[in-house]
């Protein structure tokens, strides 16, 4: 699962909130579905950039995520570096794109989890949420909280 740091989870959540409030989506295009969001806050790109640079070679994202080379210097290759340099992993990616990840899923009630589809903002919102939120808490307990006294120097004085 993407690394857990402020950056992926700020990702997530900005992404989340984007398609929540105000974003197109449309799971059948490279720039507005699922993994294009998520590119989209990432790169800064537009998703008809996104788009553009994915038409530059077949497949779609788990295809494209299968023949990424990060030396190919193609563009659509240099969003994916720069997704995966933010600590996400192809096999996120792929998940994303179906909402399949087994742990993220679980996470889900189960009532809203089998009713879950890839292809529907809604569910997607609620995925990648429940994704930060499981990131969140593995982060959280990597911090360290700087030691407290036992008892505090003003009641000690008394």
């Amino acid at each position: 699962m993407a690394k857990s740091t402020l950056a992926v989870l700020e990702a997530l959540r900005t992404t989340a909130h984007r398609l929540q409030t105000e974003a197109p989506y449309q799971w059948g295009h490279m720039g507005s579905c699922n993994c294009g969001h998520l590119a989209q806050t990432i790169t800064h790109l537009t998703k008809a950039e996104i788009h553009a640079r994915a038409l530059q070679r077949y497949g779609d994202w788990e295809q494209q995520l299968i023949d990424y080379c990060p030396t190919s210097g193609r563009p659509f290759d240099e969003t994916i570096d720069e997704m995966l340099a933010l600590g996400f992993t192809r096999t996120d990616l792929t998940h994303l794109e179906r909402l399949s990840d087994p742990v993220i899923r679980a996470a889900i009630p189960f009532e809203r989890r089998n009713a879950l589809r890839h292809n529907q903002r809604d569910d997607v919102v609620l995925y990648l949420r429940t994704w930060a939120a499981l990131l969140e808490t593995e982060w959280a307990a990597t911090q360290s909280l700087p030691a407290l006294l036992a008892e505090p120097a003003f009641i000690a004085a008394y």
